[in-house]
């Protein structure tokens, strides 16, 4: 091992870097557990709030991207926040990430290995020791290849990306060939007219497809081992193929499904779509597809904390030994092992403390709160290091200042919003969550003031 503090510089392509971006917002997961959230809510103006939420989503985008081309960084939000607003608000946009990574990795790794049994062993999908083992194994095998290096992990994604996009568009054209003639709900532009759309609705929709987009960031966390402009590029063409995907397969959700037939189906939609179609085993293709999307979202979880702690050592604002650097594979290991033993911890805490399980059943909502803090952060952070543009080219003001600013505004009124609904859980997670940072921060703090005290003579 070594702690020569370099990664693998320019190891990614704009290709690969495209596709890191789609598999971080696990698409086919997503759909499957939240689809019936966001349906619930909203109805079928969930696609005009995936298509609008998405749209305003591109102004963090654009943030995040032009920042990246002027001081590239592993740490992304954490070290442009810290460089326009101070060390502080840094730290805890670079916190807030790590804190909702660490909850996925649970919040992921169970629902995948209760697939893994459905497709190998149905009968044994209500065993919990077996289902956390398979969880943890998951966990494991998957922080193995993250820390063999970038071009490993960015292969396995590639080719689970390309395995799970092959099953899941081949169900969204049967799906519209078998039902396209009798929709279970007929195709209106009422979905996406603004005019259908009261605050509360939008908002309530809102909150949710925070949820769909979260992930395609990680371009940013890679823009080390990335060329600057590739990695941008990388951030711009996965959020468009997102909006574009997520539009058109909640479009054919609602053509598929109807509304009884959507509820029940609760957490998996796109499995009551293929079994409506195939017969088994068949229609078991989609289940592997969703345990694929886990896999690669888990993967690039992993890659944001371990690059995010790596950048926040390297910045003397955690102990530096988490920016430890492998010396052949070029990976942060040890943060990379951090998150590895605190996602085994809260697994099988969660498996095996009713209050722990309790607290995770609600994590998607906290990590929606930790999401609007960081990337709202890094919105206002853009719009306030390019403000000058604004007198000097408005042309590029737009992407630089106007729409990070609506898109930050956006996250900021999403937060405001959800934060009066949340159960105390939710908030333990949430906001606890993001309070737990001054911790270590504090710390931190204390011990380099105690150890760099003057010595008396």
């Amino acid at each position: 091992m070594s702690e020569q503090q370099s990664l693998a510089k320019g190891a990614l392509s704009a290709l690969e870097s495209t596709i890191m971006g789609i598999a971080g917002t696990s698409p086919a997961f997503t759909v499957a557990v939240t689809t019936g959230t966001i349906y619930a809510a909203i109805g079928p103006l969930s696609v005009g709030s995936l298509l609008y939420s998405g749209v305003i989503m591109l102004g963090i985008m654009f943030a995040f991207a032009k920042l990246n081309r002027v001081m590239p960084d592993a740490g992304a939000a954490f070290a442009w926040v810290g460089k326009v607003f101070g060390p502080t608000w840094g730290f805890f946009a670079g916190w807030g990430l790590m804190v909702a990574s660490v909850v996925f990795m649970v919040s992921a790794t169970l629902p995948a290995a209760t697939a893994t049994l459905l497709l190998l062993a149905p009968d044994q999908v209500e065993n919990t020791p077996l289902v956390t083992a398979i969880a943890a194994i998951w966990l494991t095998l998957v922080t193995w290849i993250v820390l063999r290096g970038i071009k490993h992990a960015s292969t396995a994604q590639v080719t689970v990306t390309v395995i799970e996009a092959v099953i899941v568009v081949a169900l969204l054209a049967a799906a519209v060939y078998w039902f396209g003639s009798h929709p279970a709900h007929v195709p209106s532009a009422a979905w996406v007219s603004p005019a259908s759309f009261t605050f509360k609705s939008f908002a309530d929709g809102a909150i949710v497809s925070v949820f769909f987009y979260w992930g395609w960031d990680v371009t940013m966390n890679l823009g080390e081992e990335t060329e600057p402009e590739d990695a941008s590029k990388g951030a711009f063409w996965a959020m468009i193929n997102l909006i574009v995907f997520f539009v058109i397969l909640m479009t054919v959700v609602l053509i598929a499904l109807s509304d009884k037939e959507i509820a029940a189906a609760n957490t998996n939609v796109l499995y009551a779509i293929s079994a409506k179609i195939f017969p088994a085993p068949w229609s078991y293709l989609v289940v592997l597809a969703t345990v694929l999307s886990t896999v690669g979202a888990l993967e690039t979880q992993i890659l944001q904390f371990s690059r995010s702690m790596y950048s926040m050592a390297r910045a003397d604002v955690l102990p530096p030994f988490c920016a430890a650097v492998h010396r052949d594979w070029q990976t942060p290991w040890v943060a990379t092992l951090v998150i590895w033993a605190l996602g085994l911890v809260l697994l099988f805490g969660a498996s095996y403390m009713p209050s722990v399980a309790e607290i995770l059943q609600s994590s998607i909502e906290a990590i929606g709160l930790q999401i609007c803090f960081y990337m709202g952060l890094t919105g206002y952070a853009s719009a306030w290091h390019f403000r000058t543009l604004l007198r000097t080219d408005l042309r590029e003001a737009f992407t630089h200042v106007i729409m990070p600013l609506i898109g930050a505004l956006f996250m900021t009124g999403v937060a405001v919003w959800v934060i009066p609904t949340f159960s105390q859980a939710v908030l333990v997670v949430g906001i606890g969550g993001l309070l737990s940072g001054f911790l270590p921060l504090l710390l931190w703090a204390a011990w380099k003031a105690w150890v760099r005290r003057p010595v008396a003579t």
